[in-house]
């Protein structure tokens, strides 16, 4: 039987790309999960994908919607084991067209949100010896042009991840993360923001620079977070692990 069977996870962003294959790659392993995303209509489709996702909308960069999110898994699914924060925000911003109110905004969503969500939960993993996973992405440690202020952002997931993973060791806690390379999920014309021929011109020079010459698709990243959510990698925290299609080491 699975390690995840009846523990409750929680993913955010969890209507789309990474985030719904999670969901639904937590819920076959028998483990009950509540999405949460900002629109009603994407978090019921995605809910549809198996009995055991709940759905809950919230805006992870919303300070109320942390305990709220928290509070509604517990009275949905009864407990809380693993937190899987997902959700993220960025945008192609040159330096010359920064504002205080564009940083703040990716910022809020991929530092911020993160923490207050991790920190209302933590009593409840503390009960529990549950775990912390992070999506990161390759440009946290990998430089872009463009990317700066989402790259930083996700650079310092990746040093909350390995602080939190010291500081909660005692409580039996694990802190880890996913670093994950261009991914088809539609973050291009999306989150970024990218014409459709944007982006697509986007897609062919990052197949070119990767590797393993193509995208990733959202299961090739969420095994890897349903892997390490499973209790049989309890002697793994505070790592970083780069799923990228060997993007990282060009």
């Amino acid at each position: 039987m699975s390690g995840l069977k009846d523990k409750v996870v929680i993913v955010t962003g969890g209507s789309s790309g990474i985030g719904r294959a999670t969901a639904l790659g937590m819920a076959k392993q028998g483990a009950k999960v509540v999405i949460t995303g900002r629109r009603t209509g994407p978090l019921t489709e995605a809910r549809r994908d198996h009995p055991n996702i709940a759905a809950v909308v919230a805006d992870v960069s919303s300070p109320p919607d942390a305990a709220r999110t928290v509070a509604e898994t517990l009275n949905v699914w009864g407990r809380l084991d693993i937190l899987v924060n997902n959700a993220g925000a960025g945008t192609i911003l040159p330096l010359a067209e920064t504002t205080a109110e564009r940083i703040a905004a990716i910022f809020s969503v991929n530092v911020i949100g993160p923490s207050l969500l991790a920190a209302a939960a933590l009593p409840y993993l503390k009960a529990v010896n549950g775990a912390i996973i992070n999506i990161s992405s390759t440009y946290g440690h990998k430089a872009a042009a463009g990317l700066s202020h989402y790259a930083a952002s996700k650079a310092a997931l990746e040093h909350l991840t390995r602080c939190w993973a010291l500081e909660l060791a005692s409580d039996g806690i694990r802190v880890n993360a996913i670093a994950a390379g261009p991914t088809e999920s539609g973050a291009l014309t999306g989150m970024m923001g990218l014409s459709p021929a944007q982006a697509e011109q986007i897609k062919t020079q990052e197949c070119e620079q990767i590797p393993l010459k193509r995208r990733g698709d959202p299961d090739d990243i969420a095994r890897w977070i349903v892997s390490l959510a499973d209790p049989a990698s309890n002697w793994v925290t505070g790592q970083v692990i780069a799923v990228d299609g060997g993007l990282s080491v060009v």
